[in-house]
């Protein structure tokens, strides 16, 4: 991929993805990929939904929280409740640049789980 070209929905390790194409504005690539992750999972007013924005590698924390935004504001759109947003380097491929963002729908046991205190390496909650 040239430095003016992108590929949405490339896999972690390099696998194809759905289009490559010149490279767009992070709030419209943030647009698309919430338009199909919504498409795929059902949100309704009063859902709880986790959201992870995961740094490839070499993406910044700044840059990730930009694309968060548009998450934030998507699911606020629809009144869902965001639960522990993660943003951060979580998956990495070596240094690899891009994002994946990953969307998942709570229930009360997901929830618990997910805010269950724990400490190890790179995992904290208290």
């Amino acid at each position: 991929i040239g430095d003016d070209e992108m590929e949405m929905g490339m896999g972690i390790h390099g696998e194809p993805g759905v289009w490559r194409d010149k490279l767009r504005t992070a709030d419209v690539i943030a647009e698309e990929m919430m338009d199909r992750l919504l498409a795929d999972i059902e949100i309704k007013p009063g859902d709880h939904v986790s959201v992870l924005v995961n740094s490839l590698g070499a993406t910044p924390h700044e840059e990730l929280y930009i694309l968060y935004r548009i998450a934030q504001a998507r699911l606020q759109s629809v009144v869902a409740t965001i639960v522990m947003p993660l943003v951060g380097r979580y998956a990495t491929s070596m240094e690899m640049t891009g994002v994946s963002f990953t969307l998942c729908k709570l229930d009360d046991e997901l929830e618990g789980y997910l805010k269950a205190p724990c400490d190890c390496a790179f995992w904290s909650v208290r």
